[in-house]
Protein backbone atom coordinates (compact mmCIF):
# COMPACT_ATOMS: atom_id res chain seq x y z
CA UNK A 1 0.00 0.00 0.00
CA UNK A 2 1.42 3.39 -0.99
CA UNK A 3 1.02 6.44 1.20
CA UNK A 4 2.23 10.00 0.99
CA UNK A 5 5.60 10.51 2.66
CA UNK A 6 4.62 12.59 5.66
CA UNK A 7 6.42 13.49 8.85
CA UNK A 8 6.17 11.13 11.80
CA UNK A 9 4.41 13.90 13.72
CA UNK A 10 1.55 14.15 11.20
CA UNK A 11 -1.80 13.44 12.79
CA UNK A 12 -3.34 10.06 11.90
CA UNK A 13 -6.34 11.61 10.11
CA UNK A 14 -3.92 13.17 7.57
CA UNK A 15 -1.25 10.50 7.53
CA UNK A 16 -3.76 7.74 6.75
CA UNK A 17 -5.96 9.74 4.40
CA UNK A 18 -6.71 7.59 1.30
CA UNK A 19 -4.86 8.57 -1.87
CA UNK A 20 -6.70 6.26 -4.31
CA UNK A 21 -10.22 4.89 -4.72
CA UNK A 22 -8.96 1.44 -3.70
CA UNK A 23 -7.99 2.75 -0.28
CA UNK A 24 -11.38 4.33 0.45
CA UNK A 25 -13.46 2.65 3.15
CA UNK A 26 -17.22 2.24 3.18
CA UNK A 27 -18.34 4.34 0.17
CA UNK A 28 -18.44 1.63 -2.48
CA UNK A 29 -21.62 2.93 -4.13
CA UNK A 30 -19.97 6.29 -4.88
CA UNK A 31 -16.59 4.85 -5.86
CA UNK A 32 -18.15 2.40 -8.31
CA UNK A 33 -20.11 5.16 -10.08
CA UNK A 34 -17.06 7.41 -10.40
CA UNK A 35 -14.80 4.59 -11.57
CA UNK A 36 -17.30 3.64 -14.29
CA UNK A 37 -17.61 7.27 -15.39
CA UNK A 38 -13.82 7.60 -15.65
CA UNK A 39 -13.41 4.28 -17.47
CA UNK A 40 -16.12 5.13 -20.04
CA UNK A 41 -15.17 8.83 -20.30
CA UNK A 42 -18.72 9.84 -19.39
CA UNK A 43 -17.79 12.84 -17.26
CA UNK A 44 -20.21 15.42 -15.91
CA UNK A 45 -19.20 19.03 -15.40
CA UNK A 46 -20.53 19.34 -11.80
CA UNK A 47 -20.69 16.87 -8.91
CA UNK A 48 -22.26 17.27 -5.46
CA UNK A 49 -21.10 15.12 -2.55
CA UNK A 50 -23.34 15.16 0.53
CA UNK A 51 -22.94 13.51 3.92
CA UNK A 52 -22.05 14.13 7.55
CA UNK A 53 -18.61 15.23 8.70
CA UNK A 54 -15.62 12.95 8.22
CA UNK A 55 -17.13 10.46 5.77
CA UNK A 56 -14.84 11.29 2.84
CA UNK A 57 -16.40 14.09 0.75
CA UNK A 58 -13.28 16.18 0.12
CA UNK A 59 -11.09 13.06 0.05
CA UNK A 60 -13.11 11.63 -2.84
CA UNK A 61 -13.04 15.04 -4.55
CA UNK A 62 -9.23 15.14 -4.43
CA UNK A 63 -8.87 11.57 -5.69
CA UNK A 64 -11.29 12.38 -8.53
CA UNK A 65 -9.25 15.48 -9.41
CA UNK A 66 -6.10 13.34 -9.44
CA UNK A 67 -7.81 10.79 -11.71
CA UNK A 68 -8.72 13.56 -14.17
CA UNK A 69 -5.25 15.13 -14.31
CA UNK A 70 -2.84 12.19 -13.92
CA UNK A 71 -0.14 12.45 -16.60
CA UNK A 72 -0.70 8.76 -17.40
CA UNK A 73 -4.19 9.66 -18.65
CA UNK A 74 -7.74 9.86 -17.32
CA UNK A 75 -8.16 6.76 -15.20
CA UNK A 76 -9.83 5.45 -12.04
CA UNK A 77 -6.34 4.37 -10.88
CA UNK A 78 -4.01 7.40 -10.99
CA UNK A 79 -0.33 6.52 -10.87
CA UNK A 80 0.43 8.53 -7.73
CA UNK A 81 4.04 9.18 -8.78
CA UNK A 82 3.77 11.72 -11.61
CA UNK A 83 4.19 15.42 -10.89
CA UNK A 84 0.46 16.11 -11.09
CA UNK A 85 -0.43 13.33 -8.62
CA UNK A 86 2.30 14.33 -6.18
CA UNK A 87 1.37 18.01 -6.31
CA UNK A 88 -2.31 17.28 -5.75
CA UNK A 89 -1.41 15.08 -2.75
CA UNK A 90 0.78 17.87 -1.39
CA UNK A 91 -1.95 20.50 -1.95
CA UNK A 92 0.03 22.72 -4.30
CA UNK A 93 -1.41 21.86 -7.72
CA UNK A 94 -2.08 25.17 -9.42
CA UNK A 95 -5.12 23.96 -11.40
CA UNK A 96 -6.87 22.49 -8.35
CA UNK A 97 -8.64 25.28 -6.48
CA UNK A 98 -10.22 24.54 -3.10
CA UNK A 99 -12.63 27.11 -1.67
CA UNK A 100 -14.11 27.05 1.82
CA UNK A 101 -17.58 28.50 1.30
CA UNK A 102 -17.98 29.03 5.05
CA UNK A 103 -15.19 31.64 4.91
CA UNK A 104 -16.06 33.06 1.46
CA UNK A 105 -19.82 33.51 1.47
CA UNK A 106 -20.06 36.76 -0.46
CA UNK A 107 -20.85 37.18 -4.13
CA UNK A 108 -17.53 38.96 -4.81
CA UNK A 109 -15.56 35.81 -3.97
CA UNK A 110 -17.70 33.74 -6.32
CA UNK A 111 -17.39 36.27 -9.17
CA UNK A 112 -13.61 36.28 -8.79
CA UNK A 113 -13.55 32.48 -8.92
CA UNK A 114 -15.79 32.36 -12.00
CA UNK A 115 -13.67 34.93 -13.82
CA UNK A 116 -10.55 32.81 -13.30
CA UNK A 117 -12.46 29.76 -14.54
CA UNK A 118 -12.68 31.25 -18.03
CA UNK A 119 -8.92 30.81 -18.53
CA UNK A 120 -7.46 27.48 -19.67
CA UNK A 121 -5.55 25.30 -17.20
CA UNK A 122 -1.91 26.22 -16.67
CA UNK A 123 -0.44 22.72 -16.79
CA UNK A 124 -3.28 20.23 -16.57
CA UNK A 125 -6.04 18.52 -18.49
CA UNK A 126 -8.86 20.03 -16.40
CA UNK A 127 -9.17 22.92 -14.01
CA UNK A 128 -10.97 21.50 -10.94
CA UNK A 129 -12.83 23.65 -8.39
CA UNK A 130 -13.66 22.02 -5.04
CA UNK A 131 -16.12 24.13 -3.01
CA UNK A 132 -16.52 22.79 0.52
CA UNK A 133 -19.59 23.53 2.66
CA UNK A 134 -21.22 25.02 -0.41
CA UNK A 135 -24.54 25.50 1.41
CA UNK A 136 -22.93 28.45 3.27
CA UNK A 137 -22.83 30.60 0.10
CA UNK A 138 -25.18 33.56 -0.01
CA UNK A 139 -28.17 33.68 -2.33
CA UNK A 140 -26.38 36.18 -4.55
CA UNK A 141 -23.30 33.94 -4.79
CA UNK A 142 -25.48 30.99 -5.86
CA UNK A 143 -27.14 33.14 -8.50
CA UNK A 144 -23.73 34.23 -9.79
CA UNK A 145 -22.58 30.64 -10.35
CA UNK A 146 -25.78 29.36 -11.99
CA UNK A 147 -24.88 30.36 -15.56
CA UNK A 148 -21.40 28.88 -15.31
CA UNK A 149 -22.79 25.67 -13.82
CA UNK A 150 -25.28 25.37 -16.65
CA UNK A 151 -22.83 25.98 -19.54
CA UNK A 152 -19.27 25.68 -18.23
CA UNK A 153 -16.16 25.69 -20.46
CA UNK A 154 -15.00 22.21 -21.43
CA UNK A 155 -11.88 22.41 -19.26
CA UNK A 156 -13.80 23.08 -16.00
CA UNK A 157 -15.03 20.57 -13.41
CA UNK A 158 -16.94 21.66 -10.31
CA UNK A 159 -17.02 19.43 -7.22
CA UNK A 160 -19.30 20.71 -4.47
CA UNK A 161 -19.40 19.24 -0.95
CA UNK A 162 -21.92 19.89 1.81
CA UNK A 163 -23.26 18.53 5.08
CA UNK A 164 -26.64 20.20 4.56
CA UNK A 165 -28.00 19.81 1.01
CA UNK A 166 -31.42 21.14 2.07
CA UNK A 167 -29.98 24.68 2.06
CA UNK A 168 -28.78 24.49 -1.55
CA UNK A 169 -31.18 26.04 -4.10
CA UNK A 170 -32.92 23.50 -6.32
CA UNK A 171 -31.65 25.39 -9.37
CA UNK A 172 -28.10 24.42 -8.33
CA UNK A 173 -29.03 20.85 -7.35
CA UNK A 174 -30.59 20.25 -10.75
CA UNK A 175 -27.29 21.07 -12.49
CA UNK A 176 -25.19 18.60 -10.49
CA UNK A 177 -24.77 14.84 -10.24
CA UNK A 178 -25.51 14.18 -6.58
CA UNK A 179 -23.89 11.43 -4.46
CA UNK A 180 -24.87 10.81 -0.85
CA UNK A 181 -22.04 9.46 1.30
CA UNK A 182 -23.10 7.19 4.16
CA UNK A 183 -21.96 7.12 7.76
CA UNK A 184 -19.55 4.27 8.35
CA UNK A 185 -20.78 1.37 10.55
CA UNK A 186 -18.77 0.72 13.75
CA UNK A 187 -17.35 -2.67 12.59
CA UNK A 188 -15.82 -1.00 9.53
CA UNK A 189 -14.30 1.77 11.65
CA UNK A 190 -12.93 -0.79 14.13
CA UNK A 191 -11.23 -2.74 11.32
CA UNK A 192 -9.69 0.44 9.94
CA UNK A 193 -8.43 1.59 13.36
CA UNK A 194 -6.94 -1.86 14.02
CA UNK A 195 -5.13 -1.74 10.67
CA UNK A 196 -3.71 1.71 11.44
CA UNK A 197 -2.48 0.66 14.89
CA UNK A 198 -0.90 -2.50 13.51
CA UNK A 199 0.96 -0.46 10.89
CA UNK A 200 2.02 2.01 13.58
CA UNK A 201 3.20 -0.87 15.85
CA UNK A 202 1.01 0.30 18.74
CA UNK A 203 -0.60 -2.18 21.14
CA UNK A 204 -4.35 -1.98 21.66
CA UNK A 205 -7.39 -3.77 23.07
CA UNK A 206 -10.34 -4.44 20.69
CA UNK A 207 -12.95 -3.17 23.22
CA UNK A 208 -11.11 0.18 23.26
CA UNK A 209 -11.54 0.50 19.49
CA UNK A 210 -15.24 -0.35 19.85
CA UNK A 211 -15.64 2.56 22.28
CA UNK A 212 -13.89 4.94 19.87
CA UNK A 213 -16.00 3.71 16.93
CA UNK A 214 -19.22 4.35 18.85
CA UNK A 215 -18.06 7.80 19.93
CA UNK A 216 -17.13 8.71 16.33
CA UNK A 217 -20.78 8.30 15.24
CA UNK A 218 -19.97 7.12 11.72
CA UNK A 219 -17.09 9.53 11.03
CA UNK A 220 -13.76 7.87 10.26
CA UNK A 221 -11.93 11.19 10.57
CA UNK A 222 -13.35 11.70 14.06
CA UNK A 223 -12.39 8.12 14.94
CA UNK A 224 -8.78 8.71 13.85
CA UNK A 225 -8.65 11.97 15.82
CA UNK A 226 -9.96 10.19 18.92
CA UNK A 227 -7.43 7.43 18.34
CA UNK A 228 -4.67 10.04 18.22
CA UNK A 229 -5.92 11.39 21.52
CA UNK A 230 -6.12 7.89 22.99
CA UNK A 231 -2.52 7.11 21.98
CA UNK A 232 -1.31 10.26 23.72
CA UNK A 233 -3.52 9.60 26.74
CA UNK A 234 -2.39 5.97 27.05
CA UNK A 235 1.30 6.60 26.39
CA UNK A 236 1.31 4.10 23.52
CA UNK A 237 -0.96 1.28 24.75
CA UNK A 238 -4.61 1.88 23.84
CA UNK A 239 -6.58 -0.03 26.50
CA UNK A 240 -10.29 -0.10 27.22
CA UNK A 241 -9.89 1.45 30.68
CA UNK A 242 -7.86 4.36 29.30
CA UNK A 243 -10.32 5.06 26.49
CA UNK A 244 -13.26 4.94 28.92
CA UNK A 245 -11.55 7.53 31.12
CA UNK A 246 -10.72 9.66 28.09
CA UNK A 247 -14.25 9.59 26.67
CA UNK A 248 -16.02 9.64 30.03
CA UNK A 249 -17.78 6.45 28.94
CA UNK A 250 -19.83 4.39 31.37
CA UNK A 251 -18.44 1.13 32.72
CA UNK A 252 -20.79 -1.54 31.36
CA UNK A 253 -20.49 -3.37 34.68
CA UNK A 254 -22.65 -0.71 36.31
CA UNK A 255 -25.31 -1.03 33.61
CA UNK A 256 -25.43 -4.83 33.83
CA UNK A 257 -25.67 -4.55 37.63
CA UNK A 258 -28.62 -2.17 37.24
CA UNK A 259 -30.41 -4.59 34.93
CA UNK A 260 -29.76 -7.52 37.29
CA UNK A 261 -31.26 -5.55 40.18
CA UNK A 262 -34.20 -4.53 37.99
CA UNK A 263 -34.83 -8.14 36.92
CA UNK A 264 -34.88 -9.18 40.61
CA UNK A 265 -37.16 -6.28 41.57
CA UNK A 266 -34.47 -5.14 44.02
CA UNK A 267 -35.10 -1.42 44.64
CA UNK A 268 -32.41 -0.95 47.34
CA UNK A 269 -29.78 -2.45 45.02
CA UNK A 270 -30.82 -0.05 42.22
CA UNK A 271 -30.43 2.92 44.56
CA UNK A 272 -27.06 1.70 45.87
CA UNK A 273 -25.67 1.33 42.32
CA UNK A 274 -26.95 4.81 41.38
CA UNK A 275 -25.28 6.30 44.46
CA UNK A 276 -22.01 4.58 43.59
CA UNK A 277 -22.22 6.00 40.07
CA UNK A 278 -22.79 9.47 41.51
CA UNK A 279 -19.73 9.09 43.76
CA UNK A 280 -17.66 8.17 40.69
CA UNK A 281 -19.00 11.22 38.78
CA UNK A 282 -20.35 9.00 35.98
CA UNK A 283 -22.48 10.80 33.41
CA UNK A 284 -26.10 9.76 33.94
CA UNK A 285 -26.99 10.79 30.40
CA UNK A 286 -24.31 8.44 29.06
CA UNK A 287 -25.50 5.76 31.50
CA UNK A 288 -29.06 5.91 30.14
CA UNK A 289 -27.71 5.80 26.59
CA UNK A 290 -25.66 2.70 27.44
CA UNK A 291 -28.66 1.18 29.23
CA UNK A 292 -30.85 1.64 26.15
CA UNK A 293 -28.14 0.11 23.97
CA UNK A 294 -27.87 -3.01 26.13
CA UNK A 295 -31.67 -3.36 26.32
CA UNK A 296 -31.72 -3.27 22.51
CA UNK A 297 -29.20 -6.13 22.39
CA UNK A 298 -31.17 -8.12 24.97
CA UNK A 299 -34.36 -7.71 22.93
CA UNK A 300 -32.50 -8.78 19.80
CA UNK A 301 -31.12 -11.87 21.53
CA UNK A 302 -34.53 -12.78 22.91
CA UNK A 303 -36.43 -12.41 19.64
CA UNK A 304 -33.70 -13.22 17.08
CA UNK A 305 -30.91 -15.19 18.81
CA UNK A 306 -28.79 -15.18 15.66
CA UNK A 307 -28.56 -11.38 15.91
CA UNK A 308 -25.90 -11.61 18.64
CA UNK A 309 -22.74 -13.61 17.98
CA UNK A 310 -21.89 -16.25 20.57
CA UNK A 311 -18.31 -14.99 20.75
CA UNK A 312 -19.54 -11.55 21.84
CA UNK A 313 -17.78 -10.65 25.14
CA UNK A 314 -21.14 -9.84 26.76
CA UNK A 315 -23.02 -12.85 25.35
CA UNK A 316 -23.40 -14.73 28.66
CA UNK A 317 -24.61 -11.64 30.52
CA UNK A 318 -27.06 -10.78 27.74
CA UNK A 319 -28.35 -14.37 27.64
CA UNK A 320 -28.90 -14.42 31.40
CA UNK A 321 -30.84 -11.14 31.32
CA UNK A 322 -32.86 -12.29 28.30
CA UNK A 323 -33.99 -15.25 30.40
CA UNK A 324 -34.94 -13.06 33.36
CA UNK A 325 -36.79 -10.26 31.55
CA UNK A 326 -39.99 -10.75 29.57
CA UNK A 327 -40.26 -9.19 26.11
CA UNK A 328 -42.82 -6.55 27.12
CA UNK A 329 -40.66 -5.46 30.05
CA UNK A 330 -37.59 -5.06 27.83
CA UNK A 331 -39.49 -2.88 25.37
CA UNK A 332 -40.98 -0.77 28.16
CA UNK A 333 -37.63 -0.25 29.89
CA UNK A 334 -36.08 0.73 26.56
CA UNK A 335 -38.71 3.44 26.03
CA UNK A 336 -38.37 4.65 29.63
CA UNK A 337 -34.58 4.95 29.19
CA UNK A 338 -35.02 7.03 26.02
CA UNK A 339 -37.56 9.36 27.63
CA UNK A 340 -35.44 9.53 30.78
CA UNK A 341 -32.57 11.05 28.78
CA UNK A 342 -34.87 13.78 27.51
CA UNK A 343 -36.17 14.46 31.02
CA UNK A 344 -32.73 14.82 32.65
CA UNK A 345 -32.45 18.53 31.88
CA UNK A 346 -35.91 19.11 33.38
CA UNK A 347 -35.14 17.24 36.61
CA UNK A 348 -33.98 19.05 39.80
CA UNK A 349 -30.57 17.46 39.19
CA UNK A 350 -29.18 14.61 37.07
CA UNK A 351 -29.12 12.17 39.99
CA UNK A 352 -32.81 12.76 40.71
CA UNK A 353 -33.70 12.38 37.04
CA UNK A 354 -31.67 9.16 36.76
CA UNK A 355 -33.08 7.53 39.90
CA UNK A 356 -36.65 8.51 38.93
CA UNK A 357 -36.09 6.79 35.58
CA UNK A 358 -34.96 3.62 37.38
CA UNK A 359 -37.92 3.81 39.78
CA UNK A 360 -40.24 4.20 36.81
CA UNK A 361 -38.84 0.99 35.32
CA UNK A 362 -39.36 -0.72 38.67
CA UNK A 363 -42.90 0.63 39.10
CA UNK A 364 -44.05 -0.48 35.65
CA UNK A 365 -42.70 -4.01 35.87
CA UNK A 366 -45.24 -6.63 34.74
CA UNK A 367 -47.24 -8.21 37.58
CA UNK A 368 -45.14 -10.95 39.13
CA UNK A 369 -48.11 -12.90 40.51
CA UNK A 370 -51.35 -13.75 38.76
CA UNK A 371 -54.40 -12.02 40.27
CA UNK A 372 -56.98 -13.96 38.27
CA UNK A 373 -56.58 -17.74 38.03
CA UNK A 374 -58.15 -19.66 35.17
CA UNK A 375 -59.92 -22.98 35.92
CA UNK A 376 -57.77 -25.95 36.78
CA UNK A 377 -56.24 -27.63 33.77
CA UNK A 378 -56.67 -31.29 33.01
CA UNK A 379 -54.35 -33.80 34.68
CA UNK A 380 -50.80 -33.87 33.37
CA UNK A 381 -50.09 -36.77 31.05
CA UNK A 382 -46.72 -38.59 31.10
CA UNK A 383 -44.36 -37.19 28.48
CA UNK A 384 -41.33 -38.61 26.80
CA UNK A 385 -38.26 -36.72 28.02
CA UNK A 386 -34.62 -36.65 27.03
CA UNK A 387 -32.07 -38.03 29.47
CA UNK A 388 -30.64 -34.56 30.23
CA UNK A 389 -31.34 -33.92 33.94
CA UNK A 390 -30.37 -31.19 36.37
CA UNK A 391 -30.60 -32.17 40.05
CA UNK A 392 -30.86 -28.85 41.84
CA UNK A 393 -30.66 -30.44 45.27
CA UNK A 394 -27.77 -32.83 44.76
CA UNK A 395 -25.44 -31.05 47.14
CA UNK A 396 -27.59 -29.64 49.90
CA UNK A 397 -31.14 -29.55 51.19
CA UNK A 398 -33.15 -26.36 51.36
CA UNK A 399 -34.08 -25.01 54.82
CA UNK A 400 -37.76 -25.35 55.57
CA UNK A 401 -39.82 -22.28 56.43
CA UNK A 402 -43.47 -22.99 57.05
CA UNK A 403 -45.73 -20.30 55.65
CA UNK A 404 -48.52 -18.92 57.79
CA UNK A 405 -52.09 -19.20 56.50
CA UNK A 406 -50.77 -21.40 53.69
CA UNK A 407 -53.45 -23.10 51.62
CA UNK A 408 -53.11 -26.88 51.32
CA UNK A 409 -51.42 -28.22 48.19
CA UNK A 410 -53.91 -28.46 45.28
CA UNK A 411 -53.74 -32.24 44.92
CA UNK A 412 -56.17 -33.72 42.41
CA UNK A 413 -58.42 -36.68 43.11
CA UNK A 414 -57.26 -40.31 42.93
CA UNK A 415 -53.72 -39.33 43.92
CA UNK A 416 -53.07 -37.63 40.56
CA UNK A 417 -50.59 -34.81 40.14
CA UNK A 418 -51.65 -31.38 41.45
CA UNK A 419 -52.54 -28.56 39.08
CA UNK A 420 -49.16 -26.91 38.38
CA UNK A 421 -50.57 -23.55 37.31
CA UNK A 422 -52.52 -23.14 40.54
CA UNK A 423 -49.52 -24.26 42.56
CA UNK A 424 -47.23 -21.73 40.83
CA UNK A 425 -49.70 -18.93 41.60
CA UNK A 426 -49.52 -19.79 45.32
CA UNK A 427 -45.70 -19.90 45.56
CA UNK A 428 -45.30 -16.10 45.63
CA UNK A 429 -42.45 -16.23 43.09
CA UNK A 430 -40.94 -13.20 41.39
CA UNK A 431 -38.57 -12.37 38.55
CA UNK A 432 -36.62 -15.10 36.83
CA UNK A 433 -37.94 -17.85 39.14
CA UNK A 434 -41.54 -17.03 38.20
CA UNK A 435 -40.75 -17.00 34.47
CA UNK A 436 -38.94 -20.34 34.86
CA UNK A 437 -41.86 -21.95 36.68
CA UNK A 438 -44.35 -20.73 34.07
CA UNK A 439 -42.43 -22.47 31.29
CA UNK A 440 -42.53 -25.89 33.02
CA UNK A 441 -45.04 -28.70 33.46
CA UNK A 442 -45.14 -30.99 36.47
CA UNK A 443 -44.04 -34.49 35.54
CA UNK A 444 -43.52 -36.23 38.89
CA UNK A 445 -44.21 -35.52 42.58
CA UNK A 446 -42.99 -37.76 45.43
CA UNK A 447 -42.45 -37.14 49.12
CA UNK A 448 -39.17 -35.27 48.68
CA UNK A 449 -38.66 -34.96 44.93
CA UNK A 450 -40.32 -32.93 42.18
CA UNK A 451 -39.54 -33.40 38.50
CA UNK A 452 -40.39 -30.65 36.01
CA UNK A 453 -40.28 -30.82 32.23
CA UNK A 454 -38.93 -27.88 30.19
CA UNK A 455 -39.27 -27.43 26.43
CA UNK A 456 -36.14 -27.49 24.28
CA UNK A 457 -36.48 -23.82 23.30
CA UNK A 458 -36.57 -22.83 26.99
CA UNK A 459 -33.53 -24.87 28.02
CA UNK A 460 -31.55 -21.75 28.98
CA UNK A 461 -33.56 -21.72 32.22
CA UNK A 462 -32.03 -25.10 33.09
CA UNK A 463 -28.58 -23.52 33.47
CA UNK A 464 -29.83 -20.58 35.51
CA UNK A 465 -28.88 -21.67 39.04
CA UNK A 466 -30.54 -18.63 40.60
CA UNK A 467 -33.93 -19.47 39.10
CA UNK A 468 -33.69 -23.18 39.97
CA UNK A 469 -32.62 -22.48 43.56
CA UNK A 470 -35.39 -19.93 44.13
CA UNK A 471 -38.07 -22.28 42.79
CA UNK A 472 -36.73 -25.19 44.86
CA UNK A 473 -36.74 -23.04 48.03
CA UNK A 474 -40.31 -21.88 47.35
CA UNK A 475 -41.52 -25.48 46.86
CA UNK A 476 -39.77 -26.61 50.06
CA UNK A 477 -41.46 -23.84 52.02
CA UNK A 478 -44.83 -24.60 50.47
CA UNK A 479 -44.80 -28.35 51.20
CA UNK A 480 -43.01 -27.82 54.56
CA UNK A 481 -40.39 -30.47 53.85
CA UNK A 482 -37.05 -30.77 52.05
CA UNK A 483 -37.52 -30.87 48.28
CA UNK A 484 -35.09 -31.94 45.59
CA UNK A 485 -35.94 -30.36 42.23
CA UNK A 486 -35.06 -32.07 38.93
CA UNK A 487 -35.50 -30.56 35.49
CA UNK A 488 -35.68 -32.60 32.28
CA UNK A 489 -35.70 -31.39 28.69
CA UNK A 490 -38.57 -32.73 26.62
CA UNK A 491 -41.15 -31.81 24.01
CA UNK A 492 -43.01 -28.51 24.06
CA UNK A 493 -46.18 -28.69 26.18
CA UNK A 494 -49.49 -26.98 25.51
CA UNK A 495 -50.51 -26.67 29.16
CA UNK A 496 -47.65 -24.76 30.79
CA UNK A 497 -48.81 -21.81 32.93
CA UNK A 498 -47.35 -19.41 30.36
CA UNK A 499 -49.33 -21.01 27.51
CA UNK A 500 -52.53 -21.17 29.56
CA UNK A 501 -52.22 -17.52 30.61
CA UNK A 502 -51.73 -16.49 26.98
CA UNK A 503 -54.78 -18.52 25.98
CA UNK A 504 -56.81 -16.79 28.69
CA UNK A 505 -55.64 -13.37 27.45
CA UNK A 506 -56.51 -14.31 23.86
CA UNK A 507 -59.97 -15.46 24.99
CA UNK A 508 -60.63 -12.20 26.85
CA UNK A 509 -59.39 -10.23 23.83
CA UNK A 510 -61.69 -12.15 21.47
CA UNK A 511 -64.64 -11.62 23.83
CA UNK A 512 -63.93 -7.90 24.05
CA UNK A 513 -63.69 -7.54 20.27
CA UNK A 514 -66.86 -9.60 19.80
CA UNK A 515 -68.79 -7.51 22.33
CA UNK A 516 -67.67 -4.28 20.70
CA UNK A 517 -68.59 -5.47 17.22
CA UNK A 518 -72.15 -6.20 18.46
CA UNK A 519 -72.58 -2.79 20.09
CA UNK A 520 -75.45 -0.88 18.49
CA UNK A 521 -73.58 2.42 18.36
CA UNK A 522 -70.53 0.83 16.77
CA UNK A 523 -72.62 -1.04 14.19
CA UNK A 524 -74.49 2.17 13.38
CA UNK A 525 -71.20 4.06 12.90
CA UNK A 526 -69.90 1.31 10.64
CA UNK A 527 -73.04 1.42 8.51
CA UNK A 528 -73.66 5.17 8.30
CA UNK A 529 -70.11 6.52 8.39
CA UNK A 530 -68.33 3.62 6.70
CA UNK A 531 -66.22 3.36 9.86
CA UNK A 532 -64.05 0.42 10.84
CA UNK A 533 -62.48 -0.86 14.04
CA UNK A 534 -58.72 -0.37 14.12
CA UNK A 535 -57.06 -3.74 14.64
CA UNK A 536 -55.36 -4.13 18.00
CA UNK A 537 -57.03 -1.01 19.48
CA UNK A 538 -59.57 -2.95 21.52
CA UNK A 539 -58.45 -3.73 25.07
CA UNK A 540 -60.44 -5.93 27.45
CA UNK A 541 -61.41 -4.30 30.75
Amino acid sequence: MTWCDLSATTVLARKWRPRTFAELVGQGHVVKALENALAQNRLHHAYLFTGTRGVGKTTIARIFAKSLNCLEGVSASPCGVCSACREIDAGRFVDLVELDAASNTQVDSMRELLESALYAPTNARFKVYIIDEVHMLSRSAFNAMLKTLEEPPGHIKFILATTDPQKIPVTVLSRCLQFNLKQLPPPLIIDRLAHVLEQENIEFEPPALALIARAAEGSLRDALSLLDQGIAFAAGNVTEAVVRDMLGAVDRGHVFALLEALANGDGPALLAIAQDMQMRSISFDAALQELAGILHRIALLKQIPEGIAEDDPDYEKLLNLAGQLVADEIQLCYQIALHGRNDLELAPDEYAGFTMTLLRMLAFQPARQATELPPKSSLDRPRKASPVVVDAGATNDVPIQAASNQAPPPVAENGALPDWQTLVAQLNLQGIALQFAKQCVLQELTDNRITLQLAQEQKHFQNNKLAVDKLQAALAGYFVRPIRLSVVIGEAALDTPAVLEQQARDTRQAQAEGALSQDKFVRSAQTELDASIVGGSVKPI
